[in-house]
């Protein structure tokens, strides 16, 4: 199964980083508040700002655990870095560009 690492900003302007095999119905979940992360119970995901798809559970969550490590300034960094497949969502999600 294919899965992707994503980030999404909320309306707090923080950084939420996940897993899915399935980002539009995550983000739905995350919107909705049934079946998200409690993350989302203060704040509203305001839009997908980073998506790495190609990985397999393992590396999936490996590379998640990296990430939610960082401070929050390499974090953006990577926002705008080569590894960034956001696009690819061409307007399925609310995105940045």
């Amino acid at each position: 199964m294919n899965w992707s690492v994503y980030i999404i900003i909320a309306s707090d302007h923080s950084l939420y980083t996940g897993i899915t095999t399935d980002i539009c119905r995550r983000w739905k979940q995350h919107s909705d508040g049934k079946g998200g992360a409690r993350y989302f119970r203060g704040r509203k995901p305001t839009w997908l700002a980073y998506f790495e798809p190609g990985h397999d559970r393992s590396t999936a969550s490996r590379r998640e655990a990296e990430i939610k490590k960082w401070p929050k300034q390499k974090k953006q960094a990577l926002l705008q870095s080569d590894s960034n497949q956001v696009s690819q969502l061409n307007g399925l999600l609310p995105t940045a560009t």
